[in-house]
């Protein structure tokens, strides 16, 4: 890129001048893209011959004078040029915010229905359009002008659209014009006339009427650097949806998912119900909520782990097919994995069994990778994922399975039976591999949970269940008639990670409350995760509850798998974040204490 006009400085000459006058920026590593962004940023293609005069440059001398003493107003500089801008549309007749604009048709169904079409068709017909849209790329050629607009994301369209629209002066008329030298990157416009092929075969709108819809007076990231900083883009989500369309084409699908699991639930005969977010006893999950307080009750609060017993009080109703797509709040770590608010797929069918529900919750996940991909195989990372393909295993199998070589022979199946053969187990593994943490004092069915996540979870790439759970990890499922420490729970695990939880539902209040209390033992030993006691639950079984199958299904990790998303934090709109730090320029960094 070279600006050069009439002795007007080169564009490395510019360059020379920004470094000069940069020369401590912290924030504006690279002087060229600094001097890009001023350039690009404070005019558009069609105010940059004046730039390069005598007058632009003095103007831009100031512009950098003013980032040297402070980088960080280089948005309030630019903000003020826009607002000035927006008081001259306002000044041809232009509303500045309008209440409406009617757009006929969106820049989608136009390239779908017109993209076919040959440039004489268009000629011929001249189909007539009236679209909105956000404008990405705008350039002036005297008196006409080209320009790009990018479209909203809907329910009924893929990813982002860009359509191009061609401005001549003596289409829209003098006033129409002068809008369109008003125009900024990241302005919103409604435009109305007809389609036609330029001369390289572009289909564009041959603009008759210009509508301003809103400025954008903040600049919009520069184009071949965009918004590259990742805890920026989740904190400045709506910056991230207009720049990277990849990111907008990974909520159009989270929306498919969840369409796709309403459809299948209520395809096999289930309710939608909504239960408390807010909750007396945080129950229905392993795990540390968060805690609030309602002032006129004046009572302590928790915001929900999970919908679980409200759910299973419905089944005691009679309501027999129950689900929630529910939002649940977690006080805990924040991962790769982990959200402190996510959302989840629950559900509970009387009369069902652990077995039932895990072939339904099977056939809900391989229909919803149909749903939103199109197939069953689904790209993850390095791997392809097949949603069709299904392996079964017991968590006993598993650590049989996956046991490393280092730690000698695998283990038989009588070695989970005790105390001691459990505890060797776990001091082979120690001794060959990473070190897993070990209580002595633990329960053994907490034990061979904890062996099962070292030695086979990160395995467990391709979509698995593992059934049969320890009952002690396991307070609200059924026993095994023929093995009591085991239970008719399962898990479903694929990209290395769990992503659902089903069993056959306990519905013994007396069992029940033996389970709490083995819970409130282990709250006792310092475990500030294990369950409560909730009597009302138990009274509710008390009335009596069918047999029952239960599930509850990770959306946001349902989301990163079929998206090849690798953090949950972009599958979530608005992650939770660490609050955003003051900026400070470079004389306060530079600032010493005194001694």
């Amino acid at each position: 890129m070279t600006l050069s006009l009439r002795g007007a400085p080169s564009f490395v000459g510019l360059c020379a001048l920004t470094a000069k006058q940069l020369n401590r920026s912290s924030i504006f590593w690279n002087p060229i893209l600094i001097l890009r962004s001023v350039y690009n940023l404070c005019f558009p293609l069609h105010a940059r011959d004046w730039v390069c005069t005598r007058g632009g440059r003095v103007f831009l001398s100031a512009i950098l004078d003013g980032l040297a003493k402070d980088p960080l107003a280089l948005d309030d500089k630019i903000y003020d040029l826009r607002r000035d801008k927006l008081k001259q549309i306002e000044a041809l007749g232009q509303q500045v915010y309008p209440n409406k604009y009617t757009a006929h048709q969106t820049i989608s169904k136009v390239r779908a229905e017109y993209e076919s079409w040959s440039a004489e068709q268009l000629e011929t017909e001249k189909p007539r359009v009236q679209l909105a849209g956000r404008i990405m790329a705008i350039r002036l050629m005297g008196k006409a002008g080209f320009a790009h607009l990018q479209s909203s994301a809907r329910n009924d369209s893929t990813g982002t659209d860009k359509l191009q629209i061609y401005v001549r002066k003596d289409a829209v008329g003098e006033q129409g014009f002068a809008l369109y030298k008003l125009l900024d990157i990241g302005d919103i416009v409604g435009v109305h006339g007809y389609l036609f092929r330029t001369r390289t075969g572009e289909l564009s709108v041959h603009v008759e009427d210009l509508t301003f819809l809103s400025k954008d007076l903040l600049p919009l990231p520069e184009k071949w650097h965009g918004l590259t900083d990742v805890e920026l883009r989740y904190r400045q989500r709506y910056v991230d949806l207009i720049m990277n369309p990849e990111v907008r084409d990974v909520f159009l699908k989270r929306s498919k998912l969840v369409q796709s699991f309403r459809r299948f639930m209520e395809g096999h005969g289930y309710i939608e119900v909504e239960t408390p977010m807010m909750q007396p006893i945080a129950g229905g999950a392993v795990a540390r909520p968060f805690v609030t307080h309602h002032n006129t009750l004046d009572m302590d609060l928790y915001l929900r782990i999970a919908p679980e017993l409200y759910l299973k009080r419905l089944i005691v109703g009679g309501l027999d097919r129950v689900y929630e797509i529910n939002r649940n709040f977690r006080n805990e770590g924040i991962g790769w994995r982990w959200n402190p608010e996510f959302t989840m797929l629950e559900f509970y069918q009387a009369y069902a069994d652990f077995r039932e529900v895990m072939q339904l919750t099977q056939d809900l996940l391989t229909q919803a990778a149909k749903d939103v991909t199109g197939g069953t195989v689904v790209k993850f990372g390095e791997h392809e994922l097949d949603w069709g393909n299904w392996v079964r295993m017991t968590m006993r199998e598993a650590i049989i399975h996956f046991w490393p070589g280092t730690a000698g022979m695998k283990p038989e199946m009588s070695e989970f039976a005790t105390h001691d053969s459990v505890k060797a187990l776990v001091t082979r593994f120690n001794q060959a591999h990473a070190h897993m943490a070990y209580d002595p004092n633990e329960p053994t069915g907490k034990t061979i949970a904890n062996l099962f996540e070292a030695v086979a979870e990160e395995h467990l790439v391709q979509p698995t269940v593992i059934y049969e759970f320890p009952t002690v990890v396991s307070p609200l499922s059924k026993q095994k008639p023929d093995e009591p420490e085991w239970t008719e729970r399962w898990e479903i695990f694929a990209g290395q990670m769990e992503l659902a939880n089903g069993f056959s539902e306990l519905n013994d209040p007396e069992d029940q409350r033996r389970r709490f209390e083995q819970q409130l033992a282990e709250r006792a030993r310092g475990d500030d995760e294990a369950h409560q006691m909730d009597e009302d639950y138990i009274r509710a079984l008390s009335f009596g509850m069918p047999p029952a199958g239960g599930v509850g299904v990770g959306v946001d990790r349902v989301a990163m798998l079929l998206t090849d998303s690798h953090t949950i934090r972009d599958v979530i709109l608005f992650p939770l974040l660490r609050p955003e730090k003051p900026q400070v320029s470079d004389e306060k960094d530079d600032a010493v204490e005194p001694a």
